[in-house]
């Protein structure tokens, strides 16, 4: 059966099982008794549904609009967006010389 949201106006939110014929019907608060109407304020699900099936379509769900955001990728430090230590060596005249490197290379 599926699971519906009502909003009482003393008490307010609240849900409960109904049949599906049902589902335009308003409900009896079970704090005050009250006529409550049906409301909207999360998506609807089936009480029945295995919490792993309920989990991923959630996910997909989520993912449609506002998928997950990860730090990790191009300008994250591990993955070359933080600056390298450089072994060049730049002088004050501009040149420059890799100390590290071959010494037989003339820079250019």
């Amino acid at each position: 059966m599926p699971v519906y949201e009502y909003k009482c106006s003393d008490c307010g939110l609240f849900e409960t099982m109904k049949p599906m014929s049902a589902f335009a019907d308003p409900c009896d608060c079970p704090d005050c008794g009250q006529i409550a109407p049906r409301v909207l304020f999360s998506v609807p699900h089936i009480s029945g549904m295995s919490s792993s099936t309920r989990h991923a379509h959630e996910t997909n769900e989520r993912s449609a609009d506002s998928p997950k955001k990860s730090s990790h990728g191009p300008n994250c430090g591990c993955c070359g967006g933080a600056k390298k230590n450089s072994k060049t060596l730049y002088r004050a005249d501009g040149s420059k010389s890799f100390p590290t490197k071959r010494p037989w290379m003339i820079s250019h």
